[in-house]
């Protein structure tokens, strides 16, 4: 029998009802209908009219949902006690807690003592639906989740629903919950999503560029000693053919030196929406004294973290689709199901790559350690490089060790991009602030390819192969048609 828990959490949702936002008018219907809220005594608050627009808000306490394994009160690994130091723990609010890097983060910051709020529209779930995708791994619901990691560690992970663009909205979860600490993962991070067609490309420039706009105004106006800790991407440089820098470097020019940001060279919609933000961030430092901390992250891989391998219900999404899926995780998703693994082009793309793991840890370290004001600070956040190639050889060496008849294919390249270049980035900042990498082992195969076996009666082998291209990308609406 499904143990029903009888933790509750308060949510706060927005209700604003704006054309630019339908997809999140649909999400917040479809949990009106599938939950069932009681309302505090001062559960509702009218807010100022502006225009014809009236907005309300709520604070409400979600009903308890049976949950399909029972929940044990102790922790089963991986549970840290609060910080030993004396001090009140810090509060940090993680925009986009719902997705991929946001929900390991979520937990691990919960785990080490931070009072934590998770602030999402949820809209990422969306996608999925609109698409017909699906995480390999099974997802509960964000209330299902939350009401586990109280359950099982007795720390409550404030929750608020809401879209960042709506800026009335931001500006009460900022007074509610007085972050001293802002983690912003809160935007479309997929370049395929990006070129699927012109009304993605709209979408990711406006949700990316406009919510971060507003996470800056908001520290400005609510939180000026806020530290904003931004997840950037190693796609913002480029492939260039000189060695990538942390942000900035130091050229000589006519016989004058200078220290300047270093030169972008994005390569989809969603990497200049990420080149804008930085660019955004880095003047409001200048001109506000704001105090952040652009982490250019490399490809991430994995699925668990010590918090999320707590329980089934906090187990962390893992996309192997064309559109969403990364090139570690799609790889051993095809080898789990004899699929041969898919290399675009000539192979010899080069990015740097980090585990989940080291995602989590390098947060920490970037809010641990705080820019200081008017500082913009950029670190590279992956641990080593890898060409397409090179880890297409490394899956199948491991895949072969488990039995697995690993092959693989090259098929046309669907991105614009240099196939063969030189690559040489530095990250040595999040090292010397005391990052402990996890670095890609036999082992750390192995274990990937066994999940990936457990799970592969949920892949749809149709979304394997690429769809979105970026030379084809148009006005006209796109469905991304199953191949």
């Amino acid at each position: 029998m499904a143990h029903l828990l009888s933790t509750s959490f308060s949510v706060k949702i927005s209700s604003s009802n704006r054309p630019c936002c339908q997809p999140l008018n649909q999400v917040r219907t479809a949990l009106r209908s599938s939950f069932t809220f009681k309302t505090s005594k001062s559960s509702f608050k009218r807010l100022v009219s502006k225009g014809d627009r009236t907005r309300k808000s709520c604070v409400v306490l979600a009903t308890a949902a049976p949950v399909s394994k029972e929940v044990s009160a102790n922790p089963r690994s991986g549970s840290d006690e609060s910080r030993s130091d004396s001090s009140k723990p810090q509060r940090v609010m993680v925009i986009g807690g719902d997705g991929y890097c946001g929900w390991a983060t979520a937990l691990h910051l919960s785990n080490k003592g931070y009072e934590v709020a998770i602030v999402d529209s949820l809209v990422r779930r969306l996608f999925d639906h609109q698409l017909g995708l699906d995480s390999l791994t099974p997802i509960s619901s964000i209330h299902n989740r939350l009401r586990c990691w109280k359950a099982i560690t007795g720390k409550t992970i404030e929750l608020y629903i809401g879209d960042i663009c709506d800026f009335e909205f931001l500006s009460e979860t900022f007074n509610s919950f007085e972050p001293e600490a802002v983690v912003h993962f809160g935007e479309q991070r997929s370049a395929p999503y990006s070129m699927i067609d012109r009304s993605r490309a709209v979408f990711t420039q406006k949700n990316n560029v406009i919510g971060t706009l507003n996470v800056l105004f908001a520290i400005k106006e609510f939180r000026e000693e806020c530290h904003l800790v931004k997840l950037g991407t190693m796609g913002e440089y480029g492939t260039p053919n000189i060695d990538i820098e942390e942000g900035y470097i130091t050229i000589t020019h006519n016989g004058r030196t200078d220290t300047l940001p270093y030169p972008k060279q994005a390569s989809s919609f969603y990497h200049l929406s990420k080149v804008h933000d930085s660019n955004n961030i880095a003047f409001t430092c200048k001109a506000w004294g704001i105090r952040a901390t652009d982490l250019n992250q490399g490809v991430v891989y994995g699925v668990k973290t010590d918090e999320t391998s707590m329980h089934e219900q906090l187990c962390n999404r893992l996309d192997y689709d064309g559109v969403f899926g990364t090139a570690l995780n799609r790889f051993c998703v095809q080898a789990a199901v004899g699929h041969p693994l898919t290399v675009y082009g000539k192979g010899g793309q080069t990015r740097g790559y980090l585990d989940i793991r080291d995602t989590v840890q390098c947060v920490e370290l970037a809010i641990a350690n705080p820019a200081k004001p008017g500082e913009f600070r950029v670190f590279n956040q992956f641990t080593e490089q890898f060409s397409v190639n090179e880890l297409a050889a490394l899956v199948t060496k491991a895949g072969k060790k488990l039995g697995l008849d690993v092959q693989t294919i090259s098929v046309p390249n669907p991105r614009v991009e240099a196939e063969e270049h030189y690559y040489n980035a530095k990250h040595t900042k999040l090292i010397e602030l005391g990052l402990k990498p996890h670095l890609l082992s036999d082992s750390l195969l192995d274990s990937l390819l066994n999940f990936a076996i457990e799970f592969k009666d949920r892949v749809d082998t149709k979304q394997i192969m690429p769809s979105v291209s970026w030379k084809k990308i148009g006005v006209k609406p796109q469905t991304v048609p199953a191949n």
